[in-house]
């Protein structure tokens, strides 16, 4: 029976029990103004013509008056002659059967009245707390959600910048459609797939490609929607799902963060009877126990694999892993393309450049990125949405936004100023150094200034050289504190500097084997230690002699580069100088202009935008660099450049 149905008739049901209890309390003065009389006095009103109309029922006798049309009733003692008497006085006389069945019916009802009342109540509010999976009755049912074609399709047409994923996932797409294919040489799809990778990268897109392609059903799940703090609920309802799976074969199974449910065993409280644990072996049985389920298979989806339990990752469960990373230059420019299909863009719209500027983006970042310049160009009253506002938009998902309103004194844009020009200097002059992207001293979050460096295409490793200069790159700010306002003078500003400094050096000294006194030996575990939010790394097994040494090499490194800094500071002061300058007056500078300002001419706006919009990223994203300059205060403060991620 239909819902709806179902709940249109108990809401009847409960209505009508009301209307029957209304009625049931109901006192005979309500129901009407009738009153008990007696029979003499009824034949002294029939007498005196006082009675208008007359209902006999048996020895029941009810009417009413003339006058007021008020209601009465008697009893008669079975007068023979009382007929003709109201015929003789034209009282209008209406007959009944003695009992007509209907006050039978309607005690019956009133006597049921409570009992059926209380069991309307109670089947309200059982299906109340039965409705939807979470009922209270069936805590053991599957929480997976079935998505067909209905809920909107999503095909490989729909995820762009992953190619080799989806080349792995073709053959899934094929062994749906056409199982003999594979099945007469002997060959059988992988049971399950897991598709490992960042946060954001689209791992549940494509799934939902996969069976979109297929056009099977698709049920999508998350891994913490097994676990209760019921014990066994999690083991029924990975029942529950490959029985409903069963019964919709072939289709596919997604189970999202699978590392929720998925982790080692034996590593928590309770052991063997963990409830984490018993979904687990569940969910172990069920892919790859007696029962063949060869027309079901399941997607997972992690961005940790390192957690899982290795039964569940060994061949005849998860067969393949499927690797979803970062998309290069080229996907990027794929995922934007996707992105825009309905944003109306300008002419001046240059995706290529877009996906440049954007290293280390995953494609939800990139959708991000599109809907930001959207709103942008929608706020400033555009019918178009241009260049300006993608490279605005790219500026406040990686730095924030401008904070225009911070009241900072002349002494302090000075200092910035200064800081910021000597990073852009070394940026400019170091013999291996991304190119200069822009220079900004406007407030972003909780940095004062940046300088933003952005590669020419995706880094994927980082050379000697590189690091060294990008060493000298961070000390540069230090120093031109120094240079302008003498070493009594130089603030906290430099302090991300020295930070991302220090752990660039310690990771050359103890993993990539840069120093000849420690040799081409790891001292560092590749381990960090997570504490409220922040990472800590630690150098292991170590001796005490070998902790200094390595202190005294990462010393060195940054002492060399501080030198560097100084040596390019002193030969290029003239355009040190002039940049700091520039930067008072415009405030931010592109790469371009800061070329144009060098060379003696004054930087021309071709975006025609005269508002600053840009600086180095707060935000760690691969391959691109900056140095900045913090804002002192008596807390944490914010990175003000972005660390290298290589690929050591």
């Amino acid at each position: 029976m239909n819902p709806n149905y179902r709940n249109l008739a108990l809401w009847a049901i409960i209505a009508v029990l009301l209307i029957a209890l209304f009625n049931l309390f109901q006192t005979p003065q309500t129901r009407g103004a009738t009153s008990e009389i007696a029979y003499s006095e009824f034949l002294s009103d029939v007498s005196a013509g006082r009675v208008k109309t007359v209902t006999i029922a048996g020895e029941r006798i009810s009417g009413t008056y003339v006058d007021n049309n008020a209601g009465f009733q008697t009893y008669s003692p079975g007068d023979p002659s009382l007929v003709s008497k109201l015929e003789q006085k034209g009282v209008t006389i209406n007959a009944r059967p003695e009992n007509d069945g209907s006050g039978s019916i309607f005690s019956a009802l009133i006597g049921w009245l409570p009992m059926l009342l209380i069991l309307g109540v109670w089947i309200f509010f059982m299906r109340q707390m039965q409705s939807g999976s979470g009922r209270a009755m069936g805590f053991g049912k599957s929480k997976a959600k079935l998505l067909t074609e209905a809920h909107g399709r999503v095909t490989f047409g729909d995820v762009a910048g992953v190619d080799e994923a989806k080349e792995d996932l073709v053959e899934i797409v094929d062994y749906l459609r056409d199982p003999q294919k594979f099945q007469r040489l002997g060959g059988k799809i992988p049971r399950g797939v897991l598709l490992v990778g960042p946060p954001g990268t689209g791992k549940t897109l494509l799934a939902r490609s996969v069976a979109g392609e297929a056009n099977v059903p698709f049920f999508t799940i998350s891994g913490s929607d097994f676990v209760e703090m019921f014990v066994g609920v999690g083991a029924s309802r990975v029942r529950d799902m490959f029985d409903q799976a069963k019964k919709n074969a072939p289709c596919i199974i997604f189970i999202d963060e699978i590392d929720a449910v998925g982790r080692h065993r034996g590593a928590g409280l309770g052991g063997g009877n963990d409830e984490r644990e018993q979904t687990l072996n569940q969910l172990l049985v069920e892919m790859d126990g007696f029962e063949s389920n060869e027309s079901i298979i399941l997607i997972a989806a992690t961005n940790r694999p390192d957690v899982l339990d290795p039964a569940l990752l060994r061949p005849g469960r998860f067969d393949r892993q499927v690797v979803v990373p970062n998309p290069d230059i080229i996907g990027r420019e794929k995922i934007l393309k996707v992105h825009i299909r309905n944003v109306p863009l300008a002419p001046n719209v240059d995706l290529k450049v877009i996906a440049r500027g954007t290293p280390g983006f995953s494609g939800a970042d990139l959708m991000n990125l599109v809907n930001e310049a959207a709103l942008m160009a929608a706020r400033r009253n555009k019918r178009l949405v241009t260049m300006a506002e993608f490279e605005d938009a790219k500026d406040k998902i990686m730095m924030g936004a401008e904070r225009r309103s911070s009241a900072m004194t002349q002494a302090e844009k000075e200092l910035t100023a200064y800081h910021e020009a000597g990073h852009a200097i070394l940026a400019l002059n170091m013999p291996s150094a991304d190119p200069l992207h822009k220079a900004t001293i406007i407030p972003r979050g909780r940095a004062l200034g940046m300088v933003m460096q952005l590669p020419e295409g995706d880094r994927y490793s980082m050379s000697y050289k590189y690091m060294i200069s990008r060493l000298a790159i961070m000390m540069g700010g230090r120093v031109a504190e120094e240079f302008k306002f003498g070493k009594e003078n130089i603030t906290s500003g430099a302090s991300s500097d020295i930070e991302q400094a220090t752990k660039l050096a310690r990771a050359m000294v103890t993993r990539w084997g840069f120093s000849d006194k420690l040799g081409h030996v790891a001292y560092g575990e590749n381990q960090e230690e997570v504490f409220l939010g922040h990472s800590v790394a630690r150098t292991q097994n170590v001796s005490e002699e070998t902790a200094q040494i390595i202190d005294a090499e990462v010393r060195r490194l940054i002492d060399e580069a501080y030198s560097a800094a100084k040596s390019v500071l002193t030969k290029k002061k003239k355009d040190w100088i002039a940049l700091a300058q520039g930067l008072l007056e415009y405030e931010t500078l592109s790469g371009e202009e800061i070329k144009q300002l060098l060379a003696g001419h004054k930087p021309s706006r071709d975006m025609g935008d005269d508002t600053p919009t840009s600086r180095g990223s707060a935000v760690p994203k691969a391959g691109a660099t900056g140095g900045g300059r913090r804002k002192k205060s008596g807390g944490e403060e914010p990175e003000g450049g972005m660390e290298p991620q290589p690929q050591g």
